[in-house]
């Protein structure tokens, strides 16, 4: 081989080498599971506009309330589904069902209830903290990622869950906002420390 085909040969190397980096950062990245989940959760907004505890039988699985109205809990359950196709529905029904003491016992039940088990905030709380994604209560800001999920203790001792948002508090710019349904239908809030704490987790799909 000649010389100059030597350093055409070398050349050519080096274009082909820079072609996929080249095409990579022509390509957008994908969005990451966070940014999946909080999106799926603010589609809610403007959807959602009710809130309504009533019980209602469900199909199963997917099983879910008219999409104009539901409670914090099917936010998440809604916002799962959405973005990944993963349906808490079913995941919660069947832990409870073959590890049911692990459960609270709040309502009194004596068997799982797949109309309802999922929607209950103790319920997901359960099972967010059987899974292993339980993370420490905190009131340092650099500890919330934007799909974290915050359970809170609303006056009167009624449990609430929130989505972490990526947007940020007006008032506060290091302060996340919250996505929920606190009751008046699925909204952005800055409510993150509003209520107590009561759980933190990080439930990232399989």
């Amino acid at each position: 081989m000649t010389t100059i085909s030597r350093r055409a040969a070398l050349q050519l190397g080096l274009l082909c080498l820079a072609a996929p980096a080249a095409l990579a950062q022509e390509r957008p990245a994908e969005p990451d599971w966070r940014s999946k989940l909080v999106e799926a959760a603010r589609e809610q907004i403007g959807v959602t506009t009710l809130y309504d505890p009533t019980y209602v039988r469900l199909g199963y699985p997917g099983g879910d309330v008219a999409p104009d109205r539901g409670v914090c809990t099917d936010v998440i359950v809604r916002a799962y589904r959405r973005a990944f196709n993963l349906d808490l529905q079913k995941l919660v029904h069947e832990d409870m069902a073959a590890n049911f003491a692990a459960y609270p016992k709040t309502w009194g039940l004596k068997a799982t209830d797949r109309n309802i088990d999922h929607r209950r905030v103790g319920n997901l709380a359960a099972f967010f903290g059987r899974k292993g994604v339980s993370l420490a209560v905190s009131e340092n800001l650099a500890d919330f990622q934007p799909g974290d999920l915050v359970t809170q203790m609303l006056p009167g001792n009624l449990p609430h869950i929130v989505i972490i948002s990526s947007e940020r508090s007006a008032d506060v710019p290091e302060r996340p906002l919250v996505i929920h349904n606190i009751g008046a239908g699925a909204r952005q809030e800055d409510t993150l420390f509003a209520f107590r704490q009561t759980g933190h987790y990080r439930f990232a799909p399989a």
